[in-house]
């Protein structure tokens, strides 16, 4: 399966909503529940903005994992970055219905070789 890694943007918001609707349950399995209100399309659309605000301070780094017809099949996330020690926490979650398929070992190899050449 090829896949693209895509920076997040404001036009990703109603399909990223989808998603994580879409997968809500099965993310609850593995990590805290995010609580209803993250669910409701308007508060969603906020905490969108707000990850898009933090990006461009360089606060934090949002990615999309996505097939070649730009569905989207997981996420990345680099927070709580520290330019001065060079750090930062990596974290991914990829919908289930693609998982087993290594999307997110190649998401991974492609964010990393892509950071390290520029």
């Amino acid at each position: 399966m090829d896949i693209l890694i895509e920076r997040l943007n404001s036009t990703d918001a109603k399909e990223l909503y989808k998603f994580e609707v879409e997968n809500r349950t099965f993310f609850e399995e593995m990590v805290p529940t995010r609580g209803d209100d993250y669910y409701k399309s308007e508060f969603f659309k906020i905490r969108h903005e707000t990850l898009l605000e933090e990006q461009a301070k360089g606060i934090s780094y949002f990615y999309l994992i996505k097939d070649k017809n730009g569905s989207i099949l997981g996420r990345i996330n680099l927070i709580d970055i520290d330019d001065s020690h060079e750090i930062g926490h990596l974290g991914y979650r990829v919908g289930q219905q693609h998982t087993g398929k290594g999307v997110a070992t190649k998401a991974l190899k492609f964010y990393w070789n892509s950071s390290k050449s520029g």
